[in-house]
C-alpha cells in the first residue's frame, strides 16, 4: 500500500495586478495556513518521504510554510510541469517514483488536483486553498498507479476549519457538508 497526500497551495494574493499569475505570493491567510498544515502533518504522524511541488511562487511558499512546522527533512522536488497541470501530469510524475517511497505529498493547483482527487476516490470534493487530502492507494508499486485506481479518502482537512490541535477527519467534514447542503435545499 502506498499513501498520497494531495495539497492545493495556500491562499495567494491578488493585491498587485501587475504580478504575473506564476509569481503571485501567498497572502496573510496563506502564510498562516501553510504552517498550520505542517503542524497537522507532524501531529498526525503523516510526514511524507518526498514532496513534489509546482514551481509557482505560491506553491513554493506553501511548502516553505510546511517545512517550518512539520519537521520534514526530506527532498522537495520542484516540477515546472505541475504549474496549472492536468491530473494526468500528476499521475505520470507519481508513476515514476521509486518504490522505496511509501508516502508522498504533491502540492499544486486546481483544477488538476480536484480532478485527480475525484478520479482516484470517485468523490466530487472541492479542494480549497491549503486543503489536504490523505489517500490510501491499493498499489505496491508507484508504476501501478492508473486513472482507474480506486483509492480510499482516509481524511480531509481544510485549515480554516481546524487548529493544529483540533483536526476534523474526513467523515466529520462530509457530514458537515451534507448538513449544509440539506439546509440550503430546505430554504
Amino acid at each position: 500500500m502506498k499513501s498520497l497526500l494531495i495539497m492545493r497551495h495556500a491562499k495567494s494574493s491578488w493585491k498587485d495586478t501587475d504580478i504575473p499569475d506564476f509569481d503571485r505570493p501567498l497572502n496573510k491567510r496563506g502564510k498562516a495556513d501553510a504552517p498550520t498544515v505542517g503542524h497537522l502533518l507532524k501531529d498526525r504522524e503523516l510526514i511524507p518521504q518526498r514532496i513534489l511541488c509546482s514551481t509557482a511562487t505560491r506553491a513554493r511558499q506553501t511548502v516553505d510554510g510546511l517545512l517550518e512546522t512539520s519537521g520534514y527533512a526530506g527532498e522537495v522536488v520542484y516540477l515546472e510541469s505541475f504549474y496549472m497541470a492536468e491530473c494526468i501530469t500528476y499521475l505520470e510524475s507519481l508513476r515514476l517514483l521509486s518504490d522505496d517511497l511509501e508516502r508522498v505529498m504533491i502540492v499544486g493547483h486546481n483544477p488538476g488536483l480536484e480532478t485527480l482527487l475525484q478520479l482516484l476516490t470517485g468523490k466530487v470534493e472541492a479542494l480549497p486553498t491549503a486543503a489536504l487530502a490523505y489517500l490510501s492507494l491499493p498499489i505496491s508499486h508507484w508504476s501501478e498507479l492508473r486513472p482507474d485506481t480506486e483509492a480510499e479518502l482516509v481524511e480531509f482537512w481544510i485549515p480554516r476549519e481546524f487548529s493544529h490541535n483540533d483536526e476534523k477527519p474526513a467523515e466529520e467534514h462530509h457530514k458537515k457538508k451534507a448538513a449544509e447542503k440539506d439546509k440550503k435545499s430546505k430554504k
